[in-house]
Protein backbone atom coordinates (compact mmCIF):
# COMPACT_ATOMS: atom_id res chain seq x y z
CA UNK A 1 0.00 0.00 0.00
CA UNK A 2 1.12 3.88 -0.88
CA UNK A 3 0.99 5.65 1.25
CA UNK A 4 1.65 2.81 4.24
CA UNK A 5 -1.05 2.68 6.59
CA UNK A 6 -0.03 3.52 10.75
CA UNK A 7 -1.46 0.52 12.22
CA UNK A 8 1.13 -0.20 14.65
CA UNK A 9 0.21 2.59 17.70
CA UNK A 10 4.52 3.42 17.91
CA UNK A 11 3.42 6.60 19.71
CA UNK A 12 0.65 4.99 21.94
CA UNK A 13 2.60 5.06 25.64
CA UNK A 14 0.40 2.54 27.37
CA UNK A 15 -1.11 3.01 31.28
CA UNK A 16 -1.51 -0.77 32.56
CA UNK A 17 -5.70 0.06 31.64
CA UNK A 18 -5.73 -3.26 30.52
CA UNK A 19 -3.28 -4.82 32.92
CA UNK A 20 -3.56 -8.66 33.18
CA UNK A 21 -6.47 -8.68 30.66
CA UNK A 22 -7.12 -11.61 27.86
CA UNK A 23 -8.23 -10.07 24.70
CA UNK A 24 -9.70 -12.12 21.39
CA UNK A 25 -9.99 -9.72 18.27
CA UNK A 26 -11.35 -10.95 15.35
CA UNK A 27 -10.07 -10.00 11.86
CA UNK A 28 -7.05 -8.46 14.25
CA UNK A 29 -3.72 -8.97 11.46
CA UNK A 30 -4.05 -6.25 9.85
CA UNK A 31 -5.66 -2.50 9.77
CA UNK A 32 -8.02 -1.48 12.81
CA UNK A 33 -7.61 -4.84 14.42
CA UNK A 34 -3.26 -5.09 14.47
CA UNK A 35 -3.52 -1.68 15.90
CA UNK A 36 -6.15 -2.71 18.20
CA UNK A 37 -4.40 -5.67 19.15
CA UNK A 38 -0.91 -3.39 19.57
CA UNK A 39 -2.63 -0.86 21.82
CA UNK A 40 -4.37 -3.36 24.15
CA UNK A 41 -0.49 -5.17 24.71
CA UNK A 42 0.55 -1.74 25.30
CA UNK A 43 -2.09 -1.36 28.30
CA UNK A 44 -0.90 -4.80 29.66
CA UNK A 45 -3.65 -7.14 27.53
CA UNK A 46 -2.63 -10.68 26.20
CA UNK A 47 -4.04 -11.19 22.96
CA UNK A 48 -5.37 -13.94 20.83
CA UNK A 49 -5.75 -12.99 17.29
CA UNK A 50 -8.32 -14.18 14.70
CA UNK A 51 -7.57 -13.90 10.92
CA UNK A 52 -8.39 -15.83 7.46
CA UNK A 53 -5.30 -16.76 5.56
CA UNK A 54 -2.69 -13.66 6.20
CA UNK A 55 -0.21 -15.71 7.93
CA UNK A 56 2.39 -13.14 7.72
CA UNK A 57 0.30 -10.26 8.23
CA UNK A 58 -0.80 -11.81 11.65
CA UNK A 59 2.70 -12.90 12.18
CA UNK A 60 3.48 -9.58 12.32
CA UNK A 61 0.99 -8.57 14.66
CA UNK A 62 2.05 -10.81 16.98
CA UNK A 63 5.32 -9.90 16.82
CA UNK A 64 4.46 -6.48 17.71
CA UNK A 65 2.42 -7.90 20.88
CA UNK A 66 5.12 -9.74 22.00
CA UNK A 67 7.27 -6.73 21.63
CA UNK A 68 5.29 -5.20 24.42
CA UNK A 69 6.22 -8.53 27.10
CA UNK A 70 2.63 -9.85 26.58
CA UNK A 71 1.50 -13.25 25.04
CA UNK A 72 -0.04 -13.20 21.64
CA UNK A 73 -2.08 -16.39 20.29
CA UNK A 74 -2.52 -16.63 16.30
CA UNK A 75 -5.91 -18.14 15.52
CA UNK A 76 -6.35 -18.59 11.41
CA UNK A 77 -9.43 -19.89 9.82
CA UNK A 78 -12.80 -18.91 7.78
CA UNK A 79 -15.01 -17.14 10.88
CA UNK A 80 -18.18 -17.46 7.94
CA UNK A 81 -17.84 -21.04 9.43
CA UNK A 82 -19.73 -21.78 13.01
CA UNK A 83 -17.52 -24.26 14.04
CA UNK A 84 -14.90 -22.34 13.60
CA UNK A 85 -15.88 -19.68 15.94
CA UNK A 86 -16.80 -21.80 18.35
CA UNK A 87 -13.00 -23.05 18.14
CA UNK A 88 -11.68 -19.81 18.18
CA UNK A 89 -13.49 -18.55 21.60
CA UNK A 90 -11.93 -22.32 22.64
CA UNK A 91 -8.85 -21.87 21.78
CA UNK A 92 -8.15 -18.59 23.32
CA UNK A 93 -9.66 -19.05 26.38
CA UNK A 94 -7.31 -22.31 26.53
CA UNK A 95 -4.47 -20.60 25.71
CA UNK A 96 -4.77 -16.92 27.12
CA UNK A 97 -6.26 -19.12 30.57
CA UNK A 98 -9.52 -17.13 30.23
CA UNK A 99 -11.23 -14.29 28.20
CA UNK A 100 -12.22 -10.46 29.41
CA UNK A 101 -12.72 -8.61 26.42
CA UNK A 102 -14.10 -9.72 22.90
CA UNK A 103 -13.85 -7.86 19.75
CA UNK A 104 -16.05 -8.17 17.10
CA UNK A 105 -13.89 -6.88 13.77
CA UNK A 106 -13.52 -9.41 10.70
CA UNK A 107 -15.07 -8.28 8.16
CA UNK A 108 -15.62 -8.53 4.40
CA UNK A 109 -16.75 -6.09 1.56
CA UNK A 110 -17.56 -6.02 -2.24
CA UNK A 111 -18.71 -3.21 -4.17
CA UNK A 112 -21.38 -3.27 -6.61
CA UNK A 113 -23.38 -0.92 -9.10
CA UNK A 114 -26.49 -2.35 -8.29
CA UNK A 115 -28.59 -4.46 -6.69
CA UNK A 116 -28.97 -6.70 -9.60
CA UNK A 117 -25.50 -7.36 -9.41
CA UNK A 118 -25.00 -8.50 -6.19
CA UNK A 119 -25.63 -12.07 -6.17
CA UNK A 120 -26.85 -14.29 -3.14
CA UNK A 121 -23.38 -16.03 -2.50
CA UNK A 122 -22.14 -12.50 -1.70
CA UNK A 123 -24.87 -11.38 -0.01
CA UNK A 124 -24.67 -14.62 2.34
CA UNK A 125 -21.02 -14.49 2.33
CA UNK A 126 -21.21 -10.80 4.11
CA UNK A 127 -23.78 -11.63 5.83
CA UNK A 128 -22.01 -14.48 7.44
CA UNK A 129 -18.72 -13.01 7.67
CA UNK A 130 -20.16 -9.40 9.10
CA UNK A 131 -22.70 -10.37 11.46
CA UNK A 132 -23.26 -13.91 12.36
CA UNK A 133 -20.05 -14.49 13.24
CA UNK A 134 -20.29 -11.21 15.76
CA UNK A 135 -23.58 -14.02 17.15
CA UNK A 136 -21.79 -16.82 17.40
CA UNK A 137 -17.91 -15.32 18.76
CA UNK A 138 -20.30 -13.40 21.12
CA UNK A 139 -22.39 -16.63 21.83
CA UNK A 140 -19.38 -18.48 22.50
CA UNK A 141 -17.08 -16.15 24.83
CA UNK A 142 -20.58 -15.37 27.36
CA UNK A 143 -19.39 -18.56 29.20
CA UNK A 144 -16.19 -16.92 29.94
CA UNK A 145 -17.10 -13.69 30.47
CA UNK A 146 -17.52 -11.89 34.11
CA UNK A 147 -18.45 -8.49 35.43
CA UNK A 148 -16.62 -5.99 34.10
CA UNK A 149 -15.78 -7.81 30.80
CA UNK A 150 -16.29 -5.63 27.55
CA UNK A 151 -17.55 -6.68 23.97
CA UNK A 152 -16.78 -4.35 21.31
CA UNK A 153 -18.25 -4.87 17.94
CA UNK A 154 -16.83 -2.98 14.79
CA UNK A 155 -19.23 -0.96 12.84
CA UNK A 156 -18.89 1.84 10.06
CA UNK A 157 -20.16 5.32 8.93
CA UNK A 158 -22.12 3.06 5.93
CA UNK A 159 -24.59 1.84 9.33
CA UNK A 160 -25.00 4.90 10.17
CA UNK A 161 -26.28 6.43 6.38
CA UNK A 162 -26.10 3.59 3.90
CA UNK A 163 -23.74 3.43 1.06
CA UNK A 164 -24.89 3.05 -2.81
CA UNK A 165 -22.18 0.95 -3.65
CA UNK A 166 -21.73 -1.32 -0.43
CA UNK A 167 -25.30 -2.45 -0.45
CA UNK A 168 -24.55 -6.12 1.41
CA UNK A 169 -21.59 -4.72 3.78
CA UNK A 170 -23.71 -1.53 4.80
CA UNK A 171 -26.64 -3.85 5.77
CA UNK A 172 -24.61 -5.99 8.52
CA UNK A 173 -23.16 -2.69 9.99
CA UNK A 174 -26.71 -1.88 10.30
CA UNK A 175 -27.49 -4.79 11.93
CA UNK A 176 -24.06 -4.77 14.01
CA UNK A 177 -25.64 -1.49 15.71
CA UNK A 178 -28.69 -3.04 16.72
CA UNK A 179 -27.37 -6.34 18.01
CA UNK A 180 -24.80 -3.55 20.25
CA UNK A 181 -28.06 -2.23 21.35
CA UNK A 182 -29.50 -5.10 22.08
CA UNK A 183 -27.14 -7.08 23.73
CA UNK A 184 -25.71 -4.12 26.00
CA UNK A 185 -29.43 -4.08 27.31
CA UNK A 186 -29.47 -7.84 27.55
CA UNK A 187 -26.11 -7.66 29.69
CA UNK A 188 -26.46 -5.30 32.04
CA UNK A 189 -27.25 -7.22 35.12
CA UNK A 190 -24.53 -9.46 34.40
CA UNK A 191 -22.03 -6.28 34.63
CA UNK A 192 -21.22 -7.17 30.69
CA UNK A 193 -20.77 -3.77 28.86
CA UNK A 194 -21.43 -3.87 24.71
CA UNK A 195 -20.37 -1.21 22.73
CA UNK A 196 -19.30 -0.50 19.35
CA UNK A 197 -16.89 1.89 17.50
CA UNK A 198 -18.18 2.97 13.42
CA UNK A 199 -15.73 4.43 11.97
CA UNK A 200 -15.17 7.00 8.66
CA UNK A 201 -12.88 6.01 5.93
CA UNK A 202 -9.62 4.62 7.55
CA UNK A 203 -7.14 3.02 5.09
CA UNK A 204 -6.50 -0.21 5.54
CA UNK A 205 -5.59 -3.20 2.91
CA UNK A 206 -9.24 -3.61 2.64
CA UNK A 207 -9.40 -0.59 0.45
CA UNK A 208 -6.65 -1.30 -2.43
CA UNK A 209 -8.20 -4.90 -2.00
CA UNK A 210 -11.40 -4.00 -2.55
CA UNK A 211 -12.06 -0.71 -4.53
CA UNK A 212 -11.00 0.44 -8.25
CA UNK A 213 -8.14 2.67 -8.64
CA UNK A 214 -9.81 5.74 -8.95
CA UNK A 215 -11.84 5.27 -5.83
CA UNK A 216 -9.12 4.24 -3.92
CA UNK A 217 -7.29 7.93 -4.72
CA UNK A 218 -9.91 9.78 -4.00
CA UNK A 219 -10.49 7.51 -0.89
CA UNK A 220 -11.72 9.68 2.21
CA UNK A 221 -11.39 13.44 0.69
CA UNK A 222 -15.11 13.90 0.91
CA UNK A 223 -15.04 14.09 4.79
CA UNK A 224 -14.50 17.78 6.12
CA UNK A 225 -10.80 16.44 7.55
CA UNK A 226 -10.27 16.03 3.47
CA UNK A 227 -8.66 12.36 4.49
CA UNK A 228 -9.09 9.08 5.54
CA UNK A 229 -8.22 7.71 9.31
CA UNK A 230 -5.26 5.86 10.40
CA UNK A 231 -5.46 2.93 12.13
CA UNK A 232 -3.80 4.39 14.58
CA UNK A 233 -6.02 7.09 15.14
CA UNK A 234 -8.72 4.56 15.64
CA UNK A 235 -7.44 1.91 18.03
CA UNK A 236 -8.01 4.78 21.23
CA UNK A 237 -11.94 4.11 20.71
CA UNK A 238 -11.49 0.53 21.78
CA UNK A 239 -9.06 0.80 24.53
CA UNK A 240 -11.38 3.37 25.88
CA UNK A 241 -14.20 0.92 25.41
CA UNK A 242 -12.42 -2.11 27.15
CA UNK A 243 -11.35 -0.15 30.13
CA UNK A 244 -13.38 -0.23 32.79
CA UNK A 245 -11.36 2.43 34.26
CA UNK A 246 -12.43 5.05 31.48
CA UNK A 247 -15.73 3.73 30.10
CA UNK A 248 -17.31 1.84 33.42
CA UNK A 249 -20.69 3.81 32.44
CA UNK A 250 -20.76 3.32 28.73
CA UNK A 251 -22.73 0.45 27.57
CA UNK A 252 -24.84 0.17 24.15
CA UNK A 253 -22.89 3.20 22.58
CA UNK A 254 -22.03 3.91 19.31
CA UNK A 255 -18.95 5.94 18.74
CA UNK A 256 -18.66 7.19 15.33
CA UNK A 257 -14.99 8.88 14.67
CA UNK A 258 -15.69 9.78 11.42
CA UNK A 259 -13.37 12.86 10.58
CA UNK A 260 -16.02 15.77 10.75
CA UNK A 261 -18.79 14.68 9.14
CA UNK A 262 -22.00 14.91 10.84
CA UNK A 263 -25.46 12.76 10.78
CA UNK A 264 -29.07 13.95 11.38
CA UNK A 265 -30.47 13.24 14.47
Amino acid sequence: MSPEPRDEMRDHIGSDLLKGKRALITGGDSGIGRAVAVAFAKEGADVAIAYLTEHEDARHTGELVEAEGRRSVLLPGDLADGDHCAAVVRRAVDELGGLDIVVNNVAYQSPVDSLEELDEEQWERTFAVNITSYYRVTKAALPHLREGSAIINTSSINGLRGNKTLIDYAATKGAINAFTYSMAQNLTERGIRVNAVAPGPVWTPLIPATMPPEKVEKFGSQVPMGRAADPDEIAPSYVFFAAGRLSSYYTGEILAPIGGETLPG
